[in-house]
C-alpha cells in the first residue's frame, strides 16, 4: 500500500508537476527524514554531520525517474565496445599510462594489479576523471532510500556516506552520479568505506583529485576480491566447425588443455597456452559472433560491475592499451539490437512454453539466458543462450 501511494504521488509530480503533488511528496519525505535522522544518530553518526547533511533536504523526483528509466533497445556487444573502446580513448590511455607509470608501478607492487587494467577501469568509469557526476550524493541517496523500490539497499548506502563524511574524507556537499557513485573510480559509499585507501598519506581518502588514492583504491578492491597478478582477463578464440555451443556460459569452467582438445584455438589460429588455467567460453553475440575464453580475472571484473559487456570492455581496452590488436571476428550483418518490448515478448513466450525466466523485466540476465538455451536445445537450434531476432522468430512459430 505504501509503495502504491508513493507511486501515485510521484507519477503526479513528475508528469503533471502539480503543486499539490509536490506538497504531498515533501510532507511524506519530511516524515521519513525525521525517522532516518534518529536512526543515523543512534548509529553513532555525529549530530554535526547529520545536521549539515540532512537539514533542509528535499527529494529529487528526477532521481526516481532515472532509476525507473528503461532503455528502448538492448545494446549489442559490438555497439557497446564501439562506444567505449575508441581509438581516441586507447591513445589517451596509453599516454596517461606512460605519464603515471611510476605511480602505477608502485600500486602494482603493493596490490598486484597491472597498470593497464587500472587505466582501463579509470577510462571506462569516468573517462580518466573527466566526469565524476554533478548531483548531490546525499540528496540522491536520500531520495532513493525514501523510494520503496530499493529502499533497503540505498538506506545502507546513505548511512555509509554519512559515516564517510563524519570521518572527514569528504564534505556533505559531495557530488556524484544519480545513484550515488563517487569519485574517479565511481565507488558506491559502502565500497568506498571498505576499499578506499589513503595512498598519498595526506590523511584523507580522496577519489576526486588524488590519483594515488584513485589507483590505490581500485587496486585494493580488485586485490581484495581475488585478482590474480600473474594472469590476464582472457582472450579471443576461434571454435571448430560443429562445436557444441551449449558449453558456452560462465557456469561452465574447463582447463585450457580441455578446450584445446576440443579444437578451440587462439583467434590467430595458434594453440592455446599450456598453462594450468580454468576458463569459460563466452559468446556475447551468439554462435555467429566473437568467442572468448575468460579467466578468473574476468570474474573479478564482474564483481566490480556485473555486466558481461562491461567486463569485456575492461579486458579489451586493457589489451589495446598494451598494444594488442582489434577483435578478429567478423560482424554478423543481421545482428540488430532488440527493443525492450521484443525482449519482454521473448521472456513471456519462454514462460508460456515452460522455460521459466521469472517475471518478465525486459532484461536478459543469467536466468533468461539459461531458459533460452533450454528452449534452443528443445528446438534443435544452436544452444548459445543468445537473445536475437532469430530466437524471437522461432518462439513465434
Amino acid at each position: 500500500m505504501i509503495q502504491f501511494i508513493f507511486t501515485i504521488i510521484l507519477t503526479a509530480l513528475i508528469f503533471q508537476g502539480s503543486a499539490a503533488a509536490q506538497s504531498d511528496l515533501t510532507e511524506s519525505f519530511n516524515r521519513w527524514l525525521v525517522e532516518f535522522r534518529a536512526e543515523a544518530l543512534s548509529l553513532g553518526i555525529s549530530r554535526r554531520t547529520v545536521d549539515r547533511a540532512l537539514t533542509g533536504l528535499t527529494p529529487n523526483p528526477r532521481i526516481i525517474k532515472l532509476d525507473r528509466k528503461q532503455p528502448e533497445f538492448t545494446q549489442t556487444v559490438w555497439g557497446y565496445l564501439d562506444k567505449r573502446v575508441t581509438k581516441r580513448r586507447i591513445e589517451r590511455a596509453q599516454k596517461l599510462l606512460q605519464q603515471h607509470r611510476d605511480l602505477l608501478e608502485k600500486v602494482q607492487l603493493r596490490y598486484g594489479v597491472q597498470p593497464r587494467f587500472l587505466v582501463a577501469f579509470w577510462g571506462l568509469e569516468t573517462n580518466f576523471g573527466d566526469y565524476t557526476g554533478k548531483l548531490s550524493v546525499v540528496r540522491s541517496l536520500a531520495t532513493l532510500a525514501f523510494d520503496p523500490r530499493r529502499k533497503g539497499y540505498f538506506r545502507k548506502e546513505l548511512i555509509a556516506v554519512l559515516r564517510i563524511i563524519d570521518q572527514g574524507d569528504m564534505t556533505a556537499d559531495v557530488q556524484g552520479s544519480w545513484a550515488g557513485a563517487m569519485g574517479q573510480s565511481q565507488f558506491m559509499p559502502s565500497t568506498f568505506q571498505r576499499y578506499a585507501v589513503d595512498l598519498d598519506g595526506d590523511g584523507r581518502r580522496n577519489l576526486w583529485t588524488s590519483l594515488a588514492d584513485v589507483f590505490g583504491s581500485s587496486a585494493n578492491f580488485l586485490s581484495s576480491v581475488g585478482w590474480r597478478k600473474d594472469r590476464t582477463w582472457g582472450r579471443e578464440v576461434i571454435l571448430p566447425k560443429g562445436f557444441s555451443v551449449e558449453l558456452s556460459g560462465l557456469h561452465t569452467r574447463k582447463p585450457l588443455s580441455e578446450w584445446q582438445n576440443m579444437g578451440v584455438r587462439k583467434a590467430g589460429g595458434g594453440n592455446l597456452p599450456t598453462v594450468d588455467i580454468e576458463a569459460s567460453l563466452l559468446l556475447p553475440a551468439g554462435y555467429l559472433g566473437p568467442a572468448f575464453l575468460v579467466y578468473t580475472n574476468y570474474r573479478k571484473i564482474m564483481i566490480w560491475n556485473r555486466s558481461i559487456n562491461y567486463a569485456l570492455a575492461v579486458g579489451y581496452l586493457s589489451d589495446r592499451i598494451a598494444g594488442y590488436g582489434k577483435i578478429k571476428a567478423k560482424r554478423s550483418p543481421d545482428l540488430a539490437p532488440l527493443s525492450r518490448n521484443q525482449v519482454l515478448e521473448i521472456q513471456r513466450a519462454l514462460n508460456a512454453r515452460g522455460f521459466s525466466v521469472g517475471p518478465p523485466d525486459g532484461v536478459i540476465g543469467p536466468i533468461s539466458r539459461s531458459a533460452i538455451k533450454s528452449f534452443q536445445k528443445s528446438a534443435n537450434l544452436p544452444a548459445d543462450g543468445f537473445a536475437s531476432h532469430a530466437l524471437l522468430k522461432a518462439l513465434r512459430r
